[in-house]
């Protein structure tokens, strides 16, 4: 049985009661509905419109099975990164609650890892292998992303794209990659005070990540990748639903340059996400109506099922923690990683 107590301070902050999710999915509604408004009445986005209505419901529900599959693997590279002996039904609610979260309560996804460590915290696992494994998940999910920045940039260049927008992101996401793996070794000697606590946690975190991925487990690797590749694929299904596909590199490119706009703290980061994300495409030549269209239709299935399947999680999470056994003892019970 879990350590999960319900009047816990920590539920207050972290775990929305059900008004709260109520009011933050009718917000997030709202602005999709303002959007909506604004596209089908304001001047000047005919071309959006026509392509919207003509788009293919074959196509769009690609786009929602893909987008399914996305919140599937985030649920169970979560499940490998924290503990291979999760229950499956615990790791499936924490991890839909922890996206769910990420959309209602935007901040560059840490809002979402905060609520999934609490949970794990509830059920009894030790807060040091939480801190090192939050970061060790944030890096390796983050890290395909780099790297796909570096291998579609290098591409482009290689075509004969321009190379500030082409060679410029690759070199860019290279750097912090090896900024990341440098970390370790930079902070390898113990510094006092609460900054030291926090780069000695991502240096243990970024160390477990390193062996996960040396270590080359299947199900973790492969959940990683396919968080983003079915993200992404399910942007190429818009595309494809209003005829207008885009060649891949240029895709994935633009994909990635574009989620720096979901950083802004908006619900779902809608507008600064969309904003961003059509600007890249337009960028790297996608005309603006297509790109406008299929961004759009895309970040419907983006925001609406987290957020739905999301928002289900956090209601029934405090009684699935409660029943939750005692993870502490269940995934210390193993080996930890291999030095």
């Amino acid at each position: 049985m879990s350590t999960y107590v319900a009047n816990e301070p920590a539920a207050v902050d972290l775990l929305p009661d059900r008004r709260r999710l109520a009011l933050r999915l009718a917000l997030v509604g709202g602005v999709l509905a303002a959007l909506t408004v604004a596209i089908t009445s304001l001047p000047g986005l005919g071309e959006v419109r026509e392509r919207l209505s003509d788009a293919s419901p074959g196509w769009l529900a690609a786009a929602g099975v893909l987008q399914v599959a996305s919140c599937l693997a985030f649920v169970a590279a979560f499940r490998g990164v924290f503990c291979r002996r999760l229950p499956w039904r615990l790791s499936y609610e924490v991890g839909m609650a922890a996206q769910g979260t990420n959309v209602l309560l935007p901040s560059g996804g840490a809002g979402g890892l905060a609520l999934a460590a609490w949970a794990l915290r509830q059920t009894g696992m030790p807060t040091e292998r939480l801190a090192r494994r939050t970061v060790a998940f944030y890096v390796l999910t983050s890290s395909v992303n780099f790297f796909t920045a570096v291998i579609a940039g290098l591409g482009l260049a290689l075509a004969g794209g321009a190379l500030l927008w082409t060679a410029g992101p690759a070199v860019a996401a290279a750097l912090v990659i090896a900024g990341v793996l440098a970390l370790p070794r930079l902070v390898s000697r113990p510094r006092p005070g609460r900054s030291g606590r926090v780069l000695a946690a991502l240096s243990a975190g970024i160390g477990d990540a390193v062996r996960l991925a040396r270590a080359g487990s299947p199900l973790i690797l492969a959940a990683a990748i396919g968080f983003m590749a079915f993200d992404l694929l399910a942007l190429g299904a818009a595309f494809s639903a209003i005829g207008a596909l885009p060649p891949l590199g240029t895709l994935a490119l633009a994909y990635v340059v574009g989620q720096l706009g979901g950083l802004v703290p908006l619900p779902g980061g809608v507008g600064g996400a969309d904003g961003g994300l059509i600007a890249a495409l337009a960028l790297y030549g996608t005309p603006l109506g297509a790109a406008a269209a299929a961004v759009l239709a895309y970040r419907a299935f983006q925001l609406g099922l987290p957020a739905l399947l999301g928002a289900l999680a956090v209601v029934r999470l405090p009684q699935v923690l409660e029943r939750a056994p005692d993870v502490g003892a269940l995934c210390e019970s193993r080996a930890a990683l291999p030095a």
